[in-house]
């Protein structure tokens, strides 16, 4: 890959809903970024998050776009309409970072990396929890072997819904969210840098209600329809012989989130929340009867650190570790486990991805490795 300007890296927002408050919190702070451009179809709205972050200039998406200072564009639209922003991105000439999922089915994704590629451009795709110090920490201890060779996983997501904090979450029960689009991507990523790529998923699904009832902000309640299941239950393969049973669920009323254990020949390590940048790893060997805390080591900054590492990936030549590939990877294994679901069968997964290598200790985001001022 080749790279492309010097100093820092110019950063266009398109999307400034709820989420864009956490991503523009560490995109304004990060030395090695400079953010010049909100948009939003809501041009009030991105005014105002413009103005509340010192960024210069707001508008359309049209109007972002069309500036060349902006070399990385932060795509937080809503699941929908990822890969049709994507291409409008890439059309302009401009590397990707996409909120997740890349896409809602496999061939939107497949395009786009593919349209990305031959236009020379990178594309990048949360969750990029899984370069803060909780996550990395524990695949560190993975890679030095403390639980042997890794076998099996369990991870847990179990919630009774987000309509209860959140003030418009019609959009976490449409086609691309539900617990499986929304929250997967954090389990089954963590899961990948664990063990490399799935190969096969069986899995069964339920819906606990036709409707919700938002329980707060100005549309309290309010009913809306719910156009997914709210509960699955994976059983995942993976390439090197691993297994995990996965489950993902809006329909408990027992909050139970968060729980990601991965066992080997030697041990247990029982991982932090993988929706979280920071967290101590506890491993349980069958040599001791006492857990042994593994204290997270490296960075705490949260959401955009990921587009941080993207663009020194850019400026340098070198791999984005959240990379656009395995994005679609984690969207094949989500959507082989919706169709098990529907199909009742196994389904196999064709895609690969490289087994990531755990960040170094000392990355940090808020050092300056780049050129201090913009040329």
């Amino acid at each position: 890959m080749t790279t492309a300007g010097t100093g820092p890296v110019g950063i266009g927002v398109i999307g400034a809903g709820v989420i864009s408050d956490a991503y523009l919190k560490n995109l304004t702070a990060f030395p090695d970024l400079e953010v010049l451009f909100v948009a939003d179809l809501d041009t009030d709205r991105a005014r105002d998050r413009a103005e509340a972050y010192g960024i210069a200039a707001w508008g359309t998406v049209a109007e972002l776009l069309a500036v060349d200072e902006i070399e990385i564009v932060v795509n937080l639209t809503i699941p929908a309409v990822h890969a049709q922003v994507g291409q409008q991105i890439v059309a302009a000439g401009k590397h990707i970072w996409s909120e997740k999922p890349l896409a809602l089915d496999r061939q939107s994704a497949q395009d786009l990396l593919e349209a990305a590629a031959r236009a020379n451009l990178r594309v990048a795709c949360a969750p990029d929890t899984v370069l803060g110090a909780g996550i990395q920490t524990g695949m560190r201890a993975i890679a030095r072997g403390d639980i042997g060779e890794p076998l099996t996983a369990t991870t847990l997501f179990h919630v009774p819904g987000p309509e209860a904090w959140h003030p418009n979450p019609d959009f976490l029960y449409a086609p691309g969210a539900g617990p499986l689009f929304d929250m997967g991507p954090y389990y089954v990523t963590t899961l990948v840098h664990a063990f490399g790529s799935a190969v096969k998923v069986s899995a069964v699904s339920s819906q606990s209600f036709g409707t919700r009832t938002i329980g707060s902000g100005p549309r309290a309640g309010e009913a809306f329809e719910v156009g997914v299941p709210t509960h699955h239950a994976a059983l995942i393969s993976f390439e090197e012989g691993q297994s995990a049973q996965s489950t993902f669920s809006f329909q408990n009323a027992l909050p139970r989130m968060g729980f990601v254990e991965i066992s080997g020949t030697e041990g247990t390590l029982v991982l932090p929340d993988p929706n979280m940048f920071d967290g101590d790893s506890t491993l349980w060997r069958f040599d001791s009867s006492e857990p042994i805390t593994i204290p997270a080591v490296g960075s705490t900054y949260e959401r955009g650190s990921g587009v941080l590492d993207l663009a020194r990936a850019i400026r340098t030549g070198s791999e984005e570790h959240a990379s656009g590939l395995m994005a679609a990877h984690v969207l094949d294994v989500l959507l082989g486990i919706s169709r098990s679901a529907e199909e009742g069968a196994a389904i196999e997964i064709e895609s690969r991805v490289p087994k990531p290598v755990p960040l170094e200790v000392g990355w940090n985001p808020a050092e300056a490795t780049l050129e201090a001022a913009r040329r």
